[in-house]
């Protein structure tokens, strides 16, 4: 019995030395870690409920589908994405990646996710283009071997350390540029388009303009202003001019590409035929390409060999 009692007193006096540690501790917390502790003990106390409750949506649904076939046959079909029909322009986009030298390391990987961007876009496209990164090297490789290690497995994309001169023929070349007085109507499926690879805060203003006269090549900018009315300048980031030449070779329409693809940060407006205004979907934005959470996910599979 004494033996009993010794172990008895010593339980007792170790569950209450475990009750004011317990006490302590819920002393030392704040409201709001309480409030969080409170808020996770429930979600573990009713973990069997919800998985009950799935359990029985799930009968629902069977029990609705075998009682009314057709019915679920509906719903079930509604649910399924339409497959698309994939066809391959013959259109060429290519990214100039030969601003290396004028871009801090923070702007260079921006120009990194804007590339990712533009790869993972054009893969699941309905129209996809022929992708081209030209003057590939310095500080842009160095980003991309330590950030994006799968980036030499790409698919459908030529990654190339030559200019882009060197590999398309002259006549063939449009370089997209905002500071050309040409507008783009139409999109020449026999031209190679070229979109200035630079993230630079409009420290090198008119640069891309200036490299395409010197080269003697044709040049162009998009037809922004006959649609969108922009409350700041109308440089846009690489991958919202490769997006917007997708969505124009799916719909048909520059309007309609132009407010499918520009962000919603800020308010952009629509230019009607009358000339007035009416307010649109988003505004472009020159430097930030993040805005799609799932682009990573998507890489990811792309870049599986």
């Amino acid at each position: 019995m004494a033996e009993d009692g010794v172990i008895t007193e010593s339980a007792a006096t170790k569950e209450g030395e475990n009750g004011e540690a317990a006490a302590e501790k819920d002393q030392s917390l704040s409201k709001r870690q309480k409030k969080k502790l409170l808020k996770q003990q429930k979600w573990e106390e009713e973990r069997e409920l919800r998985k009950q409750r799935r359990k029985e949506r799930k009968q629902q649904r069977r029990e609705q589908r075998q009682n009314n076939p057709e019915e679920g046959g509906e719903t079930q079909s509604f649910k399924k994405r339409p497959r698309r029909e994939i066809t391959p322009s013959t259109l060429r986009l290519v990214v100039d990646c030969g601003f290396d030298d004028l871009m801090l390391i923070k702007d260079v990987r921006k120009l990194h996710k804007q590339i990712q961007r533009c790869y993972a876009e054009n893969r699941r496209a309905l129209h996809p283009v022929q992708f081209y990164l030209t003057s590939m090297g310095g500080q842009l490789k160095q980003s991309m071997d330590e950030k994006d290690k799968g980036w030499v497995n790409w698919k459908d994309i030529d990654i190339k350390s030559e200019h882009y001169s060197d590999l398309v023929a002259k006549d063939e070349l449009v370089y997209l540029t905002s500071d050309s007085p040409n507008v783009l109507e139409e999109l020449d499926q026999k031209k190679a388009y070229v979109i200035g690879g630079l993230v630079d805060h409009n420290h090198h203003k008119g640069i891309t303009f200036e490299k395409a006269k010197e080269l003697g090549i044709e040049h162009a900018q998009l037809p922004l202003s006959s649609f969108v009315k922009m409350n700041s300048r109308k440089v846009l980031a690489v991958n919202h001019v490769f997006e917007i030449i997708l969505a124009y070779l799916e719909k048909g329409s520059w309007k309609e590409a132009f407010f499918t693809v520009l962000p919603q940060r800020k308010g952009a407006v629509a230019v009607d035929q009358d000339g007035a205004n009416t307010q649109g979907k988003g505004e472009e934005e020159e430097e930030d390409s993040d805005s799609d959470s799932d682009a990573p996910e998507q890489i990811a599979k792309d870049s599986k060999p």
